[in-house]
């Protein structure tokens, strides 16, 4: 895979995700963070962090974000989709076509079991009703891909996944009331009966958060290479603030104390990065959900401290442009996206046993006297 960094200098500062979409599309960056370069085969880890790396020293972070939900959720979904779907996946990869995953609902937030967004299907013919919120790529989308009701209750079969065509008669786009993410194309959906055939359909009828629960997972494992990235670079750049101040006869960097907190943060890097490499096949080859949610519980843990003290030891300099006090709001979102971290906890705690019983490298010494 080549490094994206100078195919994406022009893709930086200034554009938004469709754009640096295009140019990674352009430059066959799309394709290698796949298996055999399918996306139907699952992502490369390495590959996935690499790139994101590369996006995330060229963008801010509401741009990553739209290009991480895409590689993440959207193609994989896509690739099980049929004709309409596979041909827009060739659109995306090839040419730069822009796809947005729809699964928060007007009303039931991250409870999908609550979702109102309803999918009739009526022989050869679909209808689509309701509202998403808070969807990424949604002001700059070519498609939709929509997670619907197509039965009532709360049971795990009554949602399905179907393709919606952004000019689609019966699609309103309105984007969303923050400025926190530029450049992801965060917004709000409409769909008032949006008419489509049966070949539209992603997957079959009551698959839906099924096949959402795989590519959740994997959303969350590129959440943390991304936050790994992420802390990276804000590091290195408070590395260089803090030697580049004075103090006294040294510079702030040899204060022992500021020595010490940014040492924790490194500690926190280094361990969230050997989770991911510990976990992140289990993740993209079995969908593992609970190694997902250790991933994305200590990926929100570890971007929230390390923005949080380089934003501190960066000080007054933190509020210029570039600097991590910026990045505080739009950082939350490693809390709140891919699910919040209260709910992640639970699965993990659901597992608990096993955790535990994992935590023992070998046979427990016999400390009694022979």
């Amino acid at each position: 895979m080549s490094a994206p960094g100078v195919l994406l200098d022009g893709a930086g500062p200034g554009g938004d995700g469709a754009r640096m979409w295009q140019s990674l599309a352009q430059a066959r960056l799309i394709a290698p963070v796949y298996r055999g370069g399918d996306p139907g085969n699952g992502v490369d880890p390495l590959a996935l962090g690499a790139l994101l790396a590369g996006v995330d020293e060229h963008a801010p972070i509401g741009v990553t974000l739209s290009v991480c939900v895409q590689l993440a959720s959207g193609l994989p979904l896509l690739a099980t989709g049929g004709p309409p779907a596979h041909e827009l996946l060739d659109e995306v990869v090839g040419r730069g076509a822009v796809v947005a995953l729809a699964a928060t609902d007007d009303n039931a937030g991250s409870d999908l079991t609550g979702l109102g967004t309803e999918l009739a299907v009526d022989g050869e013919q679909l209808r689509v009703t309701g509202a998403k919120r808070w969807i990424t790529n949604a002001t700059h989308a070519d498609a939709f891909l929509v997670l619907a009701r197509t039965s009532a209750g709360r049971h795990f079969t009554s949602f399905t996944w179907v393709l919606v065509p952004a000019g689609a008669p019966g699609v309103q786009v309105s984007a969303a009331d923050t400025d926190l993410f530029d450049g992801s194309g965060t917004g709000h959906v409409r769909f008032d009966q949006v008419r489509l055939s049966r070949a539209y359909l992603v997957g079959r009828v009551g698959r839906g958060l099924g096949m959402f629960a795989r590519h959740i997972a994997v959303e969350r494992l590129a959440g943390a290479l991304w936050g790994v990235a992420l802390c990276r670079r804000v590091m290195a750049d408070t590395k260089r603030r803090l030697q580049a101040r004075a103090y006294r006869d040294q510079t702030l960097w040899h204060r022992g104390s500021v020595r010490q907190r940014f040492g924790e943060c490194l500690v926190s890097v280094k361990q969230l990065d050997a989770l991911t490499g510990q976990l992140g096949e289990a993740v993209a080859a079995r969908h593992d959900a609970t190694a997902a949610a250790l991933l994305k519980a200590g990926a929100a843990a570890t971007v929230e401290r390390v923005l949080r003290e380089c934003a501190h030891l960066q000080g007054a300099d933190g509020f210029a442009l570039g600097g991590a006090q910026r990045l505080l709001g739009p950082g939350a979102i490693w809390g709140v996206g891919g699910g919040v971290t209260e709910l992640v906890l639970e699965t993990v705690a659901d597992s608990a046993d096993t955790l535990l019983a994992g935590l023992t490298l070998g046979p427990p010494l016999s400390l009694a006297r022979e």
